[in-house]
């Protein structure tokens, strides 16, 4: 048995709604625009839905699966989506009530939220979001939210049909604070794992490890490919997302299909360094 199968989603029909779920967070690496190639590489059926780096969740609104177990090591953004799924009515009254104002925001990315309840964390995490700059989350060895205020006319800081269509969508599934490799004790063979981990940095200048405050490092990268190799070799189905770094080549030469694409790269200080990058689907 599944070694969460108290919390596993309820089996049923998605209502036909008239907002559909997608990601209620901005999120660097965020992989809406690469869902068609993403899909295009699923397999046909599978069990349960596993995403042990839940991010801003695309795949997993996209598919909408019946089964799943997202997690993350981020527990401000594991209670975010808790709270989003069991008390969505309370973060959106809290969210109807923040201004878009500088000294708001500086009030708020200052507060010791890790002392509030799941609402607040939720309402904090999604207002500092919608509007600090370029919608990054990044935090120091202190684990302080350290990102500036972002120049935005009118953000939309409080979406409620966005927010409900994900509480349903997220209704049975189990949410998880922990490491990547503890999907090693809970998938079985059928079920499909995502990995979309940190990147290699692809230069000196583009690592986004601060995610976490103990960051994501080459250790880290080679444990995630042993992770995914024993699964593998376990019957799950497993499909990785990762940049074109000489590292990812390396990691994954023998026992993988890569298949190397080109995304946007949307976020960077300067404009001018903005385009097209290669990343790694892998599996």
């Amino acid at each position: 048995m599944h070694a969460y199968t108290v919390d596993l989603p309820r089996l049923r029909t998605l209502p036909t709604r008239t907002t559909l779920p997608r990601p209620f967070l901005k999120w660097v690496g965020g992989k809406r625009q690469l869902l068609p190639e993403l899909v295009s590489r699923l397999p046909k059926r599978f069990g349960v839905y596993h995403e042990p780096f839940i991010g801003g969740g695309a795949l997993f609104f996209h598919l909408q699966p019946r089964m799943a177990c997202i997690a993350d090591v981020n527990l401000r953004l594991v209670r975010t989506y808790r709270a989003i799924r069991d008390r969505v009515e309370d973060v959106i009254g809290l969210l109807q009530e923040y201004p878009h104002d500088k000294e708001f925001f500086l009030e708020l990315r200052a507060r010791d939220i890790d002392v509030c309840d799941d609402v607040e964390v939720a309402a904090w995490f999604i207002y500092l979001n919608r509007t600090g700059f370029n919608g990054l989350y990044r935090v120091n060895r202190r684990n302080r939210f350290n990102v500036p205020f972002g120049k935005y006319k009118a953000p939309r800081i409080c979406d409620a049909p966005l927010l409900r269509a994900c509480s349903e969508m997220l209704s049975g599934a189990a949410i998880l604070h922990q490491p990547f490799d503890c999907v090693l004790d809970q998938a079985r063979p059928g079920d499909f794992v995502y990995f979309d981990p940190p990147y290699v940095p692809v230069s000196k200048t583009a690592s986004f490890t601060s995610y976490a405050k103990d960051g994501f490092g080459s250790a880290d990268q080679a444990r995630l490919r042993d992770v995914a190799l024993e699964l593998k070799s376990r019957g799950v189905r497993v499909l990785l997302s990762n940049s074109a770094a000489p590292l990812v080549h390396d990691l994954y030469a023998e026992g993988f299909e890569r298949d190397e694409i080109q995304a946007s790269r949307a976020i960077n200080c300067v404009g001018t360094r903005r385009g097209k990058v290669g990343e790694l689907l892998i599996r």
